[in-house]
C-alpha cells in the first residue's frame, strides 16, 4: 500500500518566526525520498506537519487526498520515527513492539522478530537501560516492520555505528521492494545515504529550494580528474564546488550540464568524467553568502 503527498502553499509559523514559507510539491507513492538541509532549515518541521504533531499556519497538506491533522485513519498509516530520549521509558523492548503491533495496522511480527535478531535486541531490558546504538536499532525496528504507508526516519539512526547503520540501508531497501511505500530520510548523512535516494528535496532557511530525481540531479554536475595543469584549463569558466590535489592529480567538481563535446573534448585531454556529489551539490545550494 503506498500513499500519495501533496503540498500546496504550506506555512507553518511559530509566534513570529517562520519556519516553512509557502512550499509546494508533490510526492508519488513508493518511493524513497532524501529530505536535507542544514540545521534550522525547517526538516523536522515540515516532517511535524505530515505526522499530524501540529497543524500549519497556511496552505494545505493532504496524505492519500486527505488532511492528516487529528485524521484517524491518516495518522495510523504514517509513522514519524525520530531520534527519542528514552531517559524515562521503563517499558521494556518487548512492550513497545507490542504496542506497535496493537495500534500500527501494516505491523508484521514475524519481520520485527527478523529484525530483533540482527540488531540483537534484548527484549526483556527497559528501552531506558539500553545503549544509545540499541535505542537507535529499536526505533528502526520499529520503522520498518510497521510498514506503514508513509513511514519517515528523521536522524532516527545516528546513534548507530556505521556497519549497523549499513545493515538497516541493507534493509531498507529490501523491505521497500517487498513492500513499496513512502518513505522519507531526513538526514546529514548525505554521502553516506545518497544512494537510497529516489528523488531528493533540499530546503533552505524554509524554503524548498529543490526537488529532483536523484538521477536527474546527478547529472547536473560532474568531477573532472586528471593532471592538474589540464583539469584547471578545462574547467576555468565552470562553476567549482569543490576540489582535491594528491601530488599532480587534481579533481574539481562542477555544477553544470556537461555536453557531448564537452565529455569528447575531455576524454581527448585525457581526464575522466564522473558524477557529482550529492553532498557537494548540497553544501554549494546552502552555503552562507559572505
Amino acid at each position: 500500500m503506498t500513499f500519495a503527498i501533496d503540498i500546496r502553499n504550506l506555512s507553518l509559523n511559530y509566534n513570529d518566526f517562520t519556519a516553512l514559507k509557502d512550499m509546494s510539491f508533490h510526492l508519488e507513492g513508493g518511493k524513497i525520498y532524501g529530505l536535507l538541509g542544514r540545521n534550522g532549515a525547517g526538516k523536522t518541521s515540515l516532517l511535524s506537519l505530515l505526522s499530524s504533531f501540529r497543524k500549519p499556519s497556511d496552505g494545505i497538506i493532504k496524505i492519500a487526498g486527505e488532511a492528516p491533522f487529528e485524521n484517524a485513519n491518516i495518522m495510523a498509516n504514517v509513522a514519524f520515527i525520530y531520534e527519542k530520549d528514552y531517559s524515562d521509558e521503563t517499558e521494556k523492548v518487548k512492550g513497545m513492539l507490542e504496542s506497535a503491533e496493537r495500534y500500527r495496522p501494516n505491523y508484521d511480527a514475524e519481520y520485527a522478530d527478523y529484525l530483533i535478531n540482527i540488531f540483537k535486541l534484548p527484549l526483556e531490558k527497559p528501552v531506558n537501560k539500553l545503549s544509545k546504538g540499541m535505542q537507535s536499532a529499536l526505533n528502526v525496528t520499529l520503522g520498518l516492520a510497521c510498514r506503514t504507508p508513509v513511514t519517515i526516519f528523521d536522524e532516527a539512526y545516528l546513534g548507530m555505528d556505521a556497519p549497523t547503520r549499513e545493515i538497516f540501508y541493507k534493509e531498507l531497501l529490501a523491505d521497500q521492494e517487498r513492500h513499496p511505500r513512502t518513505i522519507i530520510l531526513s538526514t546529514h548523512l548525505v554521502s553516506e545515504m545518497d544512494y537510497l535516494f529516489d528523488e531528493v528535496l533540499i530546503i533552505d532557511k524554509g524554503n524548498l529550494i529543490l526537488h529532483e530525481e536523484y538521477e536527474t540531479l546527478a547529472s547536473k554536475g560532474a568531477s573532472i580528474t586528471g593532471s592538474a595543469n589540464t583539469v584547471d584549463d578545462f574547467v576555468s569558466i565552470m562553476t567549482q564546488l569543490s576540489e582535491q590535489q594528491l601530488g599532480g592529480t587534481k579533481s574539481v567538481m562542477v555544477f553544470g550540464y556537461l555536453t557531448e563535446e564537452n565529455r569528447r573534448e575531455a576524454k581527448q585531454k585525457g581526464l575522466d568524467v564522473g558524477p557529482i556529489s550529492l553532498q557537494d551539490l548540497f553544501i554549494h545550494l546552502t552555503r552562507e553568502e559572505d
